[in-house]
């Protein structure tokens, strides 16, 4: 059976991506979102050069540059604000093969958007799958307008994802990571350098981006679900007396624009990121702790991923299979890696937080080489390149499973 139809849930950076990719490999695709608009909830986004190369894969990684801040410069700093680390722009395009970016989410989210068929996004519209579908039958996905029959399912429905739940109702799904984060984007205060600073128990980054704005964010270590009536009180409360710009952009802030979200990571790692016909990708996969800045950066690895494997007309089956063996590996080593650096993040004894600074300032005397190198895996990620033509029913043994 021949089905060329692919409905992707979730219109957020990860899902518009996987429609791009589709729709350049041969799908009609048909995106529901279930908000009213595309307004993606978040502030900025850093782009790591694993994700700009997939972003090249759809044409867009160049756009994607003119349109961002480059990164790089800066470092890590004391909450009096003595620098613990430098970082250089330079070193980092050298090391990974192209420059850091930073660029706000909305302008991303317009680009993908933007880059699909009239008509491909339909926003408002609450998407349940009801089918996985199976070799003989296609997918099925309800809407409020009535069912949408698909070759091939793509979930990127979030980190508490329906679709996820429906295909692996075993799971336990997401953990509560023990720490909480606040972001912003604001009119720069003033002139300042790149940084992320890091207390016992809290650490507070600002980075400027190319309109002239500054995205700053904040990470403590707090119970799940509390919050406070006065966000910015809040944050005055934890970081006052840090260096600049901090105060001086908690001062400019307004409390309504100030975002806040318990961060949860899937500590338990799904079996498959596919079942039937139905593909999993970002937070509906592998939601990660933000401390690596690589949720985002992943989520657009598995869009580019997926298409590459799946072009119109390919045993989706088959496909989907080498879709996991290829991601799920990667993922999971990512989550626990973004894991330990969270733990590392949020020590909250004064003496060891102090006694961490010191060891990473000590290490970092030998050369931007060695901050870097945690990076290595992950930003020189590249993409794999098509094997196969898109009427081949044939892939790598060692991408075939039984799922």
């Amino acid at each position: 059976m021949r089905h060329t139809h692919a409905v992707v849930i979730g219109g957020g950076i990860g899902g518009l991506t996987a429609a791009i990719a589709l729709h350049r490999r041969g799908w009609s695709v048909t995106v529901l979102e279930r908000a009213t608009a595309l307004a993606p909830v978040g502030a900025a986004i850093g782009l790591a050069p694993n994700s700009q190369r997939a972003l090249d894969v759809i044409g867009l990684g160049d756009r994607v540059r003119t349109l961002a801040a480059w990164q790089g410069d800066g470092g890590m700093r004391t909450p009096r604000g003595r620098w613990i680390a430098r970082l250089d722009a330079r070193a980092t395009a050298e090391r990974y093969g192209g420059p850091l970016v930073l660029l706000h989410r909305a302008t991303l989210v317009g680009l993908l958007a933007d880059a699909l068929p009239d008509g491909a996004v339909r926003t408002a519209t609450a998407a349940t799958l009801t089918d996985p579908g199976a070799p003989d039958r296609p997918a099925v996905v309800t809407t409020p307008d009535g069912p949408l029959e698909a070759g091939l399912v793509v979930a990127a429905d979030g980190i508490n994802s329906a679709t996820r739940r429906t295909l692996f109702p075993d799971h336990p799904g997401p953990a509560y990571s023990g720490y909480t984060t606040w972001r912003l984007v604001i009119p720069a205060p003033g002139p300042f350098t790149p940084h992320e600073t890091w207390g016992p128990g809290r650490l507070w980054g600002s980075h400027p981006l190319k309109d002239g704005r500054v995205y700053a964010y904040a990470m403590a270590t707090a119970p799940a679900g509390v919050r406070a009536d006065d966000e910015k009180a809040e944050l005055l409360r934890r970081f006052q007396g840090w260096h600049d710009p901090i105060p001086a952009i908690l001062d400019a802030v307004r409390s309504d624009v100030i975002l806040r979200h318990d961060v949860h990571f899937m500590k338990v790692p799904l079996p498959a990121f596919h079942r039937g016909r139905v593909a999993l990708l970002g937070d509906a996969a592998h939601a990660m702790q933000p401390t690596l800045a690589q949720g985002g950066n992943q989520a657009i690895e598995d869009a580019v991923v997926l298409g590459q494997y799946a072009p119109v007309g390919i045993d989706v089956h088959r496909a989907l299979a080498a879709y996991t063996v290829d991601r799920l590996p990667r993922t999971t080593a990512i989550v626990r890696q973004a894991a330990r650096a969270g733990r590392l993040a949020t020590l909250g004894s004064a003496p060891v937080a102090a006694l961490r600074n010191s060891l990473m300032a000590a290490v970092s005397r030998f050369g931007p080489g060695i901050v870097l190198r945690g990076f290595d895996g992950i930003a020189d990620w590249a993409p794999p390149a098509p094997t196969y033509a898109a009427d081949s029913h044939d892939l790598p043994e060692q991408h075939i499973t039984n799922r």
